[in-house]
């Protein structure tokens, strides 16, 4: 695992169990003996928001003459599910992270890789430090993988494109979740769109986020057809 990390990334762990972490699912994590696992969920959790924030002073300095709504929504885009899990790949993620291969077939939505990406950041956060942490981030993943000038025109948000419209026209938005599908490592969620108590798009995924970014996406074209948004 060092040697891979060398080779991504360009440098070598201090503490390599940090990383041996951050790359072990829930689903082959050992347990302790108060039944807590042992696995990349704490560390997904810090990752997160040190991804979010590195992201955030990026694009602050990238973008100086962009006002907060823009850098929100890059953001948004940037640390999105759907683009944790493409850049996972690009990294070679989902040939590192352990977990029960009886899931494969699900693992694309179960965000393994995405969240195994954040997990590593979290990594790197308390192995190295926030500044150390920036520059990886953002030299050997950010500047080498993502084409923001394209993730600006393309990839819309539109959970974050209803809730901009829905607070500018004065609509109330629930995201509301009205049930789940399956099991285990089959369960899926199911939210539905009320706007001003109105039901609209419903949708399923493996994840809340998800479901909700595709139960906006339906939201947003069903008011596009009725004339509601331009």
């Amino acid at each position: 695992m060092a040697k891979y990390i060398h080779n991504v990334f360009g440098f070598y762990p201090h503490n390599i169990t940090l990383y041996q972490l951050a790359f072990t699912h829930k689903s082959v994590g050992s347990k302790k003996l108060n039944g807590i696992t042992i696995s990349n969920e704490r560390l997904e959790y810090l990752g997160d928001t040190v991804l979010s924030t590195i992201v955030g002073e990026y694009l602050f300095k990238k973008f100086p003459t962009k006002q907060e709504g823009f850098l929100t929504e890059m953001r948004s885009k940037i640390v999105s599910r759907a683009s944790l899990n493409k850049l996972s790949v690009k990294l070679g993620f989902d040939r590192m992270v352990m977990y029960a291969k009886s899931h494969d077939r699900h693992a694309q939505f179960r965000s393994i890789g995405g969240n195994a990406f954040e997990a590593f950041t979290g990594a790197l956060f308390l192995d190295r430090g926030y500044n150390f942490t920036y520059k990886i981030i953002v030299n050997n993943v950010i500047l080498m993988h993502l084409d923001i000038d394209d993730i600006e025109k393309n990839d819309v948000n539109y959970k974050s494109k209803l809730l901009e419209w829905s607070q500018k026209e004065k609509h109330h938005v629930e995201f509301r979740h009205v049930g789940v599908k399956g099991e285990g490592f089959e369960k899926q969620y199911i939210i539905q769109v009320l706007i001003d108590e109105k039901e609209y798009g419903q949708s399923v995924d493996f994840s809340i986020k998800g479901a909700e970014q595709l139960a906006a996406e339906k939201t947003w074209h069903q008011m596009e057809e009725e004339s509601q948004v331009i």
